[in-house]
């Protein structure tokens, strides 16, 4: 579906990219080629998301629980993130996005936190779409992160809703307006657990492999019908 020119754009969408093994499974494949395939629809994603104007663009890659899966499923996604910082670049750069990073650098193999780190400096000064990559990143844990940097910080005493929200991984960016879940799943997985207290939440049955820009609209047509109160009451 195409999008009514009077549809609300969300300025900042968050999306958990939930179904990458079932869609292999399903067809007889490695669970890594449905991981491989889910790269590729993020690309297709995030461009379909610059096109229609949302500004921001947080996606779920790689949660502090995912450790659990097997030593090679985790190894192959380690070495397809540091694959995509290192052959995307020029992706990044011809379409003017900038990247940034949420989550805990310190638990990531010091060659990835490098390909994180220069990837941001590279597209910096970009104005377009910010794509939030969410590696090694649990809402939980950026909260502890969070409250132990106050803690360590010049003013430990001012524990408050406005010194958390400061301290979390991305201050600079907007709490998510929508936020998408893929593959049937209806939960956040520890997914920006503090930024989305008032997102809206869209469940989308398909796989994320097959999500498409069709989906991204249909969602952001849904999000647009809807009426956000942030907790008051309007007649």
């Amino acid at each position: 579906m195409a999008l009514e020119q009077s549809a609300l754009i969300p300025a900042h969408v968050g999306i958990i990219m939930d179904g990458n093994g079932r869609w292999a499974t399903q067809r007889g494949l490695p669970r890594s080629e449905g991981h491989r395939q889910g790269l590729e629809t993020a690309k297709k994603i995030v461009l379909a998301a610059s096109r229609v104007g949302i500004r921001y663009l947080s996606l779920y890659a790689f949660s502090t629980e995912n450790w659990k899966r097997t030593s090679d499923e985790v190894g192959f996604l380690m070495g397809l993130i540091k694959h995509h910082l290192r052959s995307e670049l020029d992706f990044y750069k011809r379409n003017g996005i900038r990247i940034v990073h949420s989550g805990d650098p310190t638990g990531l193999p010091q060659d990835i936190v490098r390909d994180i780190r220069d990837v941001e400096t590279a597209t910096a000064h970009f104005d377009g779409l910010v794509l939030n990559m969410a590696i090694n990143y649990g809402g939980r844990d950026e909260i502890v992160r969070a409250v132990r940097r106050i803690a360590q910080g010049p003013n430990p005493g001012a524990l408050d809703a406005a010194a958390i929200a400061a301290a979390l991984d991305r201050p600079d960016i907007p709490d998510p307006d929508l936020i998408i879940r893929t593959g049937g799943e209806y939960r956040l997985s520890n997914f920006l657990l503090w930024e989305s207290a008032y997102s809206e939440l869209f469940f989308s049955d398909a796989l994320w492999p097959d999500f498409s820009s069709l989906d991204l609209e249909g969602a952001i047509a849904d999000f647009s019908r809807r009426e956000r109160r942030f907790g008051g009451h309007n007649e």
